[in-house]
């Protein structure tokens, strides 16, 4: 269980080989992902979250045979969500009289969750914690990143953040440092992790990294809550968060939609070459929505300047697949990004109109009234489609 990070610093957490979806199952895990715990002992012997309930018994018996659990002088909630927290009652009921640091916020979380009293310590941002040989904790709250209980914990001498949510990834790998990774998946879930989870506390997220900043702590080491732990060069990961909290964009257009005939998915593809026929620079990628990850394709969404979205009418509106994924994309609060319309129908025409509609209410400006194709698209319509994706390249 134990694996070394620093000097008296380890890792104790699990690694979830079998996970494919989280936060029940609104978030897609294709990589699985860890629940990553610490354990310091120096002085003091602290341990730094926990991991999910159903490992609970599993993370108290492995500590267990790693260090006398009565050794134990301080628990360090960083967050509350159960996936940090969950393995508590069981740990807890071993040593009920251990002080647990955690903010204010997270004592309502944790209270309402488990409904135990135990014996928490409140701290702020600054607030210190003395665990011996020179060194100390220092926390600092994280409020809405992504909870209004989390915070940070940063461990003077081994300079180490503990960064909770912040800067992590679902990946499950026994590598531990992210060095060791394949870079390509380790961007691609980091990516994904910031689009789906932090992208509507983006602003919020510019302000804490300035906090961080002028805290002016050396940092040598990021040890997040899932994924891999930032050991080279660590302060990367602090790097593409500051440009991904910047109302980030690409020059990538992409096209989302779903079809019950084939109609729609025909204007799609040729809006499609419309666009690169106008704009060969531009990336363009099209996604048939019900055949695709929907946290991907909010990934490819966080990506673009500008989003076209497709359904064909029905009853009076939109399909179901597409309302939800836009209410998603309301959600996130996305910034700084263009959105098109386009959909078949039959007898009365109203998808775009509701498209257009929801999607400025989720932010997006959209660019014109959309296109609306009666029937099925013939080889006039399929060249109006064509043109209809001129049209969106120069806007």
């Amino acid at each position: 269980m134990k694996k070394q990070i620093k000097n008296n610093v380890s890792w104790v957490g699990k690694v979830d080989w079998e996970l494919k979806q989280f936060h029940g199952n609104e978030f897609s895990t294709n990589h699985g992902s860890t629940y990553n715990a610490y354990l310091i002992q120096e002085k003091k012997t602290v341990l730094i979250d926990t991991v999910w309930m159903p490992y609970g018994k599993e993370f108290v018996e492995n500590l267990s045979k790693e260090i006398e659990l009565s050794a134990i002088d301080f628990v360090v909630a960083n967050h509350g969500e159960v996936d940090h927290s969950g393995s508590l009652p069981e740990l807890m009921k071993r040593i009920p009289d251990v002080p647990i640091y955690c903010t204010e916020n997270a004592v309502k979380s944790l209270k309402g969750q488990y409904h135990k009293n135990w014996n928490f310590q409140v701290v702020k941002t600054g607030d210190k914690l003395d665990v011996g040989n020179g060194k100390e904790l220092i926390f600092v709250e994280m409020r809405m990143l992504h909870w209004p209980d989390s915070m940070a914990t940063y461990l003077t001498g081994d300079n180490i953040l503990f960064s909770n949510d912040a800067f992590g990834q679902h990946y499950a790998t026994e590598k531990l440092f992210n060095n060791l990774v394949d870079q390509c998946d380790l961007y691609k879930e980091a990516i994904k992790y910031y689009a789906n989870i932090l992208t509507p506390f983006s602003h919020i997220l510019r302000k804490k990294l300035d906090e961080i900043i002028a805290l002016n702590l050396p940092i040598d080491i990021i040890a997040t809550s899932h994924g891999v732990i930032w050991q080279d060069n660590p302060m990367q990961i602090v790097e593409k968060y500051a440009q991904w909290a910047g109302d980030y964009q690409e020059n990538q257009i992409t096209v989302i939609y779903d079809t019950m005939w084939n109609g729609t998915k025909k204007l799609a593809e040729k809006i499609a070459e419309g666009i690169h026929t106008e704009d060969p620079a531009v990336e363009v990628k099209v996604f048939n929505l019900a055949k695709s990850d929907e946290n991907d394709l909010i990934t490819e969404v966080f990506k673009s300047k500008t989003v076209l979205i497709g359904s064909p009418t029905i009853g009076g509106s939109i399909l179901h697949s597409i309302a939800g994924f836009v209410h998603l994309m309301k959600e996130l609060k996305f910034k700084n990004k263009k959105a098109a319309t386009f959909g078949c129908y039959g007898w009365s025409g109203e998808s775009t109109k509701v498209l257009n509609e929801w999607l400025t209410e989720a932010g997006f400006e959209t660019i014109n009234e959309g296109l609306r194709n009666q029937w099925n698209p013939d080889s006039d319509q399929q060249e109006s489609a064509i043109a209809f994706g001129k049209i969106i390249a120069k806007a």
